[in-house]
């Protein structure tokens, strides 16, 4: 009776011990089933993606006419990749227009004083020509000058070339930061196009930061352009023609919590006509996630002509979702351009718009997102 009793102990203490075995088993298999491999788990940490839409409604009147209409400005895709510590690429396609960025960084420097970078990206001419569309205050975005002379699209000579470039550039900060510098050589005929003379753009970029959140800023360009299509601004310049393109600016930006302000003098030169203006844009809170734009601009597009014109904006903005905002502004301008002439007279608009933004970031250093 004894040695049934120890028999039937054992069998169920080696059932009871299976049972556990086999539940840990199958515990440790659902774990791993869980847990990401390896390979993809350092890809993931690797990678950053992001992507925002922006768009609204537009209602202008100007020479007694009242228009209005649905506006989809953009929808950005953005993705890249630190490859290694030094290595980085990034892509960005807007899926209402065109492939704008793909290039790659190589850092040669143990520090940050020195990076190269090879592909299609933003040239380096003014302050607003670098910053996002998602944290500029007006909802057309720059300056009538930024976007003029940085072929950002209101240039016919040049073409909507979204401030984009293919070249080659140098870049690096020192002093903790305190100093940025780029020289950037470039083809000088936007984006997805080859060169169409022989001559390249150089731009160079000097920033310094000599207190926290004032940036100083100064740009230039000296080059050659080669005219695509007829110009109101720039009668003289013949399609086809390669004339000189140079610019030059001088700004700051300064950011707080108390309020956000940036400006900047710029001033170009297309063949034998000079263009200059400066603009001021800044923005306060007024409460938590609602803050007050305003901005003031003047450019003129030739002074020979005298094509000047001064824009006002006004405006609210609220952010309801980290980087997700509604917009809704007044623009009012003093000339405008219609049926191929430039026209003296008052341009009223009023312009409301959505954003909204989603981003992942992997744990490695993150490019810059646009």
């Amino acid at each position: 009776m004894k040695r049934i009793v120890q028999t039937a102990t054992l069998a169920v203490a080696l059932a009871a011990f299976s049972s556990t075995a086999a539940m840990g088993q199958q515990q440790q298999q659902e774990k791993k089933k869980r847990e990401m491999p390896e390979w993809v788990e350092d890809l993931a940490s690797r990678l950053h993606l992001h992507a925002y839409a922006q768009g609204g409604f537009n209602y202008t009147h100007q020479n007694g006419d009242d228009k209005g209409t649905f506006e989809l400005k953009r929808v950005i895709f953005l993705g890249g990749a630190q490859i290694t510590d030094r290595w980085s690429f990034l892509f960005m396609h807007d899926f209402s227009s065109v492939v704008q960025e793909y290039y790659t960084d190589f850092r040669i420097t143990n520090n940050n004083a020195l990076t190269v970078r090879l592909g299609q990206y933003k040239n380096g001419v003014s302050i607003e020509n670098q910053q996002s569309p998602t944290i500029m205050e007006p909802i057309d975005v720059y300056s009538e000058g930024v976007t003029f002379l940085t072929g950002c699209g209101s240039d016919p000579l040049f073409g909507v070339q979204y401030g984009r470039d293919l070249g080659l550039s140098l870049y690096g900060e020192t002093n903790n930061g305190k100093f940025r510098y780029e020289a950037q050589v470039m083809n000088g005929q936007g984006v997805n196009q080859k060169d169409k003379n022989k001559e390249k753009d150089f731009i160079g970029r000097l920033e310094y930061r000599p207190v926290k959140g004032l940036n100083l800023v100064v740009t230039g360009q000296i080059g050659r352009g080669h005219a695509i299509a007829p110009s109101i601004y720039n009668p003289t310049i013949r399609v086809g023609e390669n004339y000189k393109r140079n610019r030059l600016t001088a700004g700051f930006d300064y950011r707080s919590e108390q309020f956000k302000l940036h400006g900047e003098y710029i001033e170009g030169r297309d063949g034998c006509a000079t263009s200059r203006g400066a603009y001021i844009t800044g923005s306060v809170p007024l409460c938590k996630k609602l803050e007050a734009i305003g901005s003031y601009d003047f450019f003129n597009f030739n002074t020979s002509l005298g094509m000047d014109q001064h824009k006002l904006i006004a405006g609210l903005q609220y952010w309801f979702y980290k980087a997700c905002r509604f917009q809704v502004q007044y623009v009012y301008k003093s000339a405008y351009t219609q049926g191929g002439q430039f026209i003296h007279g008052a341009s009223h608009a009023v312009m409301a718009q959505m954003q909204v933004r989603v981003d992942y970031t992997g744990k490695k250093k993150k490019l810059q997102s646009k």
